[in-house]
Order: structure tokens, then C-alpha cells, then sequence
């Protein structure tokens, strides 16, 4: 099997599967116990924050850990929108987010939330002027991506976050996609909370964070016991949370020659694409995205066959987010970009990641090649 589907989950690396074996096995203490054996795991929950912390220029005190990037996601927003309720009801957010995202604005929107999405150019990025057009003075959050999981498109965070820090509104973003594939300074790039998901980045399902800058208090979103210094009740997910921690060690130690390696591997296999197969047409910045993440339409063909001939090759890719994976109606990510018709229909997202080989890509050329034609030749 080539798998080419790491924007939709990643295979947990050995490294963190071992550290993740003892939590499960012997040391399974509630964090919450008083007594020694409990405080093990506690130990490793305090350590596992500080090594977050440090990987974004964090405190970290200010990493609360959660199920994964759709709670942090819902928490971000809901817990936002309750807490400062009496002081505006307008969120400001783009067309291109995750359903975590969007769903949860409109969500909001039933509750007299007054939402606003801003447009993306063709390469999937918003122009920061009509972000600060869009700022009212009812604003209380900014919420925009960091890049998008359908077309790896980064978004100027710096500058979004300059603007929220001038207008004093709170910046959230969803860096579910990002983290670990470029680099992310929260104080530099003035984020005020920051969602990721330990699945992206090869630790394990069900376990992610929400970073929230000091000073920033959004509503109790999850009601229980005082974990997570009283605001997200709930046990804590303990092996998760050190499989994560070892996630991050390996990536932070790895990062900048793994972006370089995962990249090379990307523009070798869209310049093959390119230039030996007719009718493709690029989805998201040529530059302007993260390093693993090729997302193209093969004109002519239906992307849903493409995907079931690669899958018989034993090769995985998909046509879009995992999370709306078989819903239909075509991508709202790429209808955003202006994609319609044969676009829309052909699209194919190949997402990889340091586990794949050059000599891999060469198969998948091959198999792209033979598939799209017998594709257009059945039409």
C-alpha cells in the first residue's frame, strides 16, 4: 500500500506507540489521584505541556489538551462567543474552513450571532484589506485557518494576527493542518488561540490541544471536574497525551529536513503530472503551500473513479476532507477558488508525508497516467 492520505490522518510513528504502551499497560493512574501512583501521570501531562509550549513560543500553562481539532475548534468559538456576548455578536471567519469551523459559525448564527466569511482569491488566500474592511466595532473574534486541509493553501498569519492585535479582537486559528509542517510562533504572529490534533502529525486519534494566550477567557465549554485548571472538565486522555508529546519531540527535532524531504517529493511528482499528463489543472498556490500537500484536477474524468482505480493500485488519496468524504455536491474549498464543472469533478488530493519514498511517487505517476486515460477513453 502507498499511502497518500496524510492530511486526513497519519500513522502513528513506533517511537510514540512505545511511549504510549505503559500508560495503557502499568502506570494507568487518574492524573486527578492524590497518591504517588497517580501523580505519574500527572508528571507526564505537565511535561508533555511544556514541550507543546515550547514548539509555538507558548507558556505552558497555556496548552489545555482536548479531544482533537474539532473540539478545539468548537471550544474556540462557542467558548468566545459566550464570553463576550454582551460586548458584540459579529465573528469573522472565511469560506474555505474546516465544517469544525463553519458548522459551529452557523451553529452560532441560529444563536443571533452575526457571522461574516470572507472570499479567497484563485489560489485559496484572503486579501488582508478586506479583512480589515470586515472588522465592526460588535467584532469579538477573528477565526481563520492557518492553511487548509483540501489545498495546503497558507494564509498570511502574521499579518491577520497584526491586524486582530490592532483592533484588539482575539485571533483564533485552526492550525489542525499546519502545526508541525511550517513553523508557528503564537507571539510573533499574534495568535490568540490555536486549535491542532495529534492525528496530524503522527501521534494518535482522539487527543489534540487548544493553545490561549494568557488573558484570554473564553467559556467553560466542557462541565465536569476542575481538569485543565478548571475550564475543560473530563479525565485526561494519558496516553495520548505522551504519545503526543513524543509526536512533537520527533517532529521539532526533524522538522526542517522533513519539510525539505516531503517537499521535494511533492514537486517532483507535480512536475511529472504536469508535464505527462494532459488537462490538469493546479488547485490552491503554487508556493503559498504546505510542503506534502498536492491537490489537482485531471479535466475529463470523474475524480470518484480515479479514486477507486488508484485504490485497487494500492494507492490511497482522496478528493477532499476526510470529514465530508461521500457527502457530494463537490468541494466547498474549491467552489471558493472559482473550480466548477470538470474542475470540481476531477479533483484528487494526494497528501504526503515522510514515511513515502521517491520510488513510490514513480508507481503513482505510472498508475495516474494509465488510469486518467483509460478514463477518457471510456468517455
Amino acid at each position: 500500500m502507498i499511502y497518500l492520505d496524510n492530511a486526513a490522518t497519519t500513522p502513528v510513528h513506533p517511537k510514540v506507540l512505545k511511549v504510549m504502551l505503559p500508560y495503557l499497560e502499568k502506570q494507568y493512574g487518574n492524573p486527578s489521584g492524590i497518591y504517588e501512583f497517580a501523580e505519574k501521570s500527572k508528571d507526564v501531562i505537565d511535561g508533555v505541556r511544556e514541550t507543546i509550549a515550547a514548539s509555538i513560543n507558548a507558556k505552558p500553562e497555556e496548552i489545555y489538551f482536548t479531544s482533537g481539532g474539532t473540539e478545539s475548534d468548537n471550544w474556540a468559538l462557542v467558548g468566545m462567543a459566550e464570553a463576550l456576548k454582551d460586548k458584540g455578536r459579529h465573528i469573522i471567519t472565511t469560506s474555505i474552513e474546516h465544517h469544525a469551523v463553519i458548522n459551529t459559525c452557523e451553529y452560532l448564527k441560529q444563536r443571533g450571532f452575526d457571522i461574516t466569511y470572507l472570499d479567497v482569491d484563485s489560489n485559496g488566500i484572503i486579501n488582508p484589506r478586506q479583512l480589515m474592511k470586515a472588522i465592526r466595532k460588535d467584532t469579538i473574534l477573528i477565526s481563520i485557518m492557518a492553511a487548509n486541509n483540501e489545498t495546503g493553501s497558507i494564509q498570511p498569519v502574521q499579518v491577520i494576527g497584526g491586524i486582530a492585535k490592532r483592533n484588539n479582537i482575539c485571533f483564533h486559528t485552526d492550525a489542525v493542518q499546519a502545526y508541525l509542517h511550517m513553523d508557528i510562533d503564537v507571539n510573533k504572529m499574534n495568535i490568540g488561540m490555536m486549535s491542532a490534533s495529534a492525528h496530524k502529525f503522527r501521534g494518535a486519534k482522539g487527543c489534540g490541544f487548544l493553545y490561549i494566550r494568557d488573558g484570554i477567557k473564553p467559556a467553560i465549554f466542557m462541565h465536569g471536574g476542575k481538569q485543565e485548571s478548571g475550564i475543560r472538565a473530563g479525565t485526561e486522555n494519558v496516553p495520548g497525551i505522551a504519545g503526543m508529546g513524543e509526536a512533537v519531540r520527533i517532529a521539532m527535532q526533524d522538522m526542517h529536513k522533513d519539510i525539505v524531504y516531503v517537499r521535494n517529493m511533492r514537486d517532483y511528482l507535480l512536475y511529472r503530472i504536469e508535464h505527462e499528463i494532459p488537462g490538469v489543472v493546479l488547485n490552491g498556490s503554487r508556493h503559498m503551500r504546505l510542503p506534502g500537500n498536492l491537490n489537482v484536477s485531471f479535466l475529463g474524468i470523474e475524480g470518484q473513479s480515479l479514486l477507486i482505480m488508484l485504490d485497487m493500485d494500492g494507492i490511497c488519496t482522496s478528493s477532499g476532507s476526510a470529514c465530508t468524504a461521500g457527502t457530494g455536491g463537490g468541494s466547498h474549498v474549491l467552489k471558493a477558488l472559482g473550480a466548477s464543472g470538470d474542475r470540481l469533478k476531477g479533483a484528487l488530493r494526494m497528501t504526503l508525508g515522510t514515511q513515502n519514498t521517491m520510488e513510490e511517487m514513480d508507481y503513482v505517476i505510472w498508475r495516474l497516467k494509465e488510469n486518467v486515460a483509460a478514463l477518457r477513453d471510456k468517455d
